[in-house]
């Protein structure tokens, strides 16, 4: 069954399993600088000993989060499966977080964005868990297909959340990534700045274009109504 109610369970979801996703593979590659680079950066010097460590979360995270990309994917497109996916990639997300962030911890005495990652996974598992409750699950079936408004609707806002998260990164990585005035996460900041631009622009298009069906499957509806009455 798919309910009103349902329907907007439904769209929450996925736009936090898209947001999710986002957030594993900007964490994974963000890493990069720590795992591969970290003679050239001396706040990261403590885990010149880790660096096997830390080029594991890299190489791992950035998969989860493309798998999270994925299962979104496929939670849009309702396809058989989908469900468990999204909660294996969700709880391998917070495991491997988890580690992430309490190794960062121990090793250089902070975690962002490692924390931040850790914590978005473990708020979307806890999401994704509520379908396991009875009256949730009667409201929504996430493998049953749904209308193509309601698709694109859910398509457009993950992926405005996700260009949100891109276009952000600067401000909420960026505090544990100064060194001597220097914000390192701008080393990336023209790919970071125009896949947000896309995403967040194509999102308002999805929306759009999800309104304009919706519109005209009322009016669509309103002219057999009338011709109803006619007959």
């Amino acid at each position: 069954m798919n309910s009103k109610l349902g329907r907007i369970i439904r769209i929450v979801f996925i736009v936090f399993m898209g947001m999710t996703g986002f957030m594993n593979l900007v964490g994974g590659i963000g890493t990069s600088c720590a795992a591969f680079f970290t003679k050239k950066y001396p706040p990261m010097w403590s885990l010149l000993d880790y660096q096997w460590l830390y080029q594991t979360f890299v190489v791992v995270t950035t998969l989860i989060g493309i798998a999270g990309i994925w299962a979104t994917i496929s939670l849009v497109r309702a396809r058989k499966g989908s469900y468990n996916l999204s909660l294996i990639v969700l709880v391998l997300g917070c495991v491997i977080g988890a580690i992430h962030y309490f190794s960062s911890l121990a090793l250089r005495g902070a975690a962002t964005p490692a924390n931040v990652v850790f914590f978005i996974n473990v708020g979307t598992l806890v999401i994704a868990l509520l379908f396991k409750i009875p009256k949730i699950r009667e409201q929504v079936d996430l493998e049953k297909p749904a209308a193509k408004s309601d698709r694109l609707a859910a398509a457009g806002l993950a992926s405005i959340v996700a260009g949100a998260v891109l276009l952000t990164v600067v401000y909420w990585a960026g505090p544990s990534h100064m060194y001597e005035g220097v914000n390192w996460v701008n080393v990336i900041f023209w790919p970071l700045n125009i896949s947000g631009t896309l995403l967040a622009f194509g999102g308002f298009g999805l929306l759009v274009y999800a309104r304009k069906l919706d519109a005209l499957l009322e009016q669509k509806s309103a002219q057999a109504g009338v011709l109803t009455q006619v007959k």
